[in-house]
């Protein structure tokens, strides 16, 4: 009698890789589609996304919402008159964090290039979704890059406890830009600002374009 045959042995399911939101949408955290992406889960999930792990002053977190409404305010100061989706770009600097959250940059360097990779992706996703180039052109990139440096700067000296020497030299001391007072917001709060700001840079963009296709 021959002998039995062993049953294979069972395949476990295929990991999870993709988070639902609120909107309803299921977000392909290996292979995101701009179609899976909306506003509304952009602005909750960084209203409630705290900057520098939480450890600043306030009776609330400080929001990488209003870090970004800060970093395309102090990029228009820097570039007055930059096209609509420039500012945009700079709004939505720091979106893919509403799904990955706000990893300091030590962090970052440890866990190395796939983590990059796909925040790289997600971006791409993020910016294709409203009508950007996947991938802004390094001029623009490096305007953000010093708003967003000097903003880390204004952030912690006024709420993450460092001075200003230790600030100046992690970040670089601001210049041409005028002193800006920063107060942490409720979540709510943070979320209508970045939605508020998000809306009018967004119909302001499809303007410039509809005007530009119009030529």
């Amino acid at each position: 009698m021959a002998p039995a045959k062993k049953a294979a042995p069972k395949k476990a399911p295929p990991k999870r890789a993709w988070q639902r939101m609120l909107s309803g949408r299921r977000l392909d955290l290996l292979d995101p589609s701009p179609f899976d992406i909306e506003i509304e889960d952009i602005a909750h999930g960084l209203a409630r996304v705290a900057r520098w792990n939480g450890q600043t002053l306030g009776d609330h977190a400080y929001s990488v919402a209003e870090h970004c409404v800060l970093v395309e305010k102090l990029c228009t100061s820097l570039r007055p008159g930059w096209p609509a989706k420039w500012q945009l770009a700079a709004l939505l600097h720091d979106a893919p964090e509403y799904v990955i959250g706000d990893m300091i940059s030590p962090f970052k360097a440890a866990l190395g290039f796939d983590y990059k990779d796909f925040e790289h992706k997600l971006a791409a996703a993020i910016h294709l979704r409203f009508g950007l180039p996947a991938h802004v052109p390094q001029s623009v990139e490096s305007v953000i890059k010093r708003a967003d440096h000097a903003s880390a700067y204004f952030e912690a000296v006024q709420l993450a406890g460092f001075s200003e020497e230790e600030a100046a030299a992690f970040f670089g001391r601001p210049r041409g830009l005028a002193p800006i007072r920063l107060k942490p917001l409720a979540p709510p709060e943070a979320q209508k600002l970045f939605l508020r700001r998000f809306e009018k840079l967004l119909a302001a963009h499809e303007s410039e374009t509809a005007a530009t296709k119009r030529r």
